[in-house]
């Protein structure tokens, strides 16, 4: 995840600001961060879903019963989306200070 947002660091400041966008720091933050927790939320719920579906599916095919609480699914959902933020903030902050020339020679 954090390496995906560190390419896309240098791509998407110079294009936007190549492009007349006038993007400033806060907006380049913003969009890395709703991009980082968009991610790692719709990989959460994923992972949430095959959690509780293999439970489920060991439950009905052996003798082991499964438990799934309620707090546990919350626990999944919170730490993913903290993984989104916390790996997040370092690319956008990033992002945010790099020069829209320097991010277009790169290219």
């Amino acid at each position: 995840m954090s390496n995906i947002m560190l390419v896309s660091v240098r791509e998407r400041p110079g294009r936007s600001a190549a492009q007349g966008a006038g993007c400033q720091a806060a907006d380049i933050l913003a969009q890395f961060l709703i991009e980082a927790v968009l991610l790692t939320t719709i990989g959460g719920l994923i992972g949430i879903l095959l959690g509780v579906g293999g439970a489920l599916a060991i439950e009905a095919l052996t003798e082991v019963p499964a438990s799934i609480t309620w707090w546990s699914i919350v626990l999944a959902f919170g730490v993913s989306a903290a993984v989104g933020v916390f790996f997040g903030v370092a690319p956008a902050r990033r992002a945010g200070r790099l020069d829209p020339v320097i991010a277009l020679r790169a290219e």
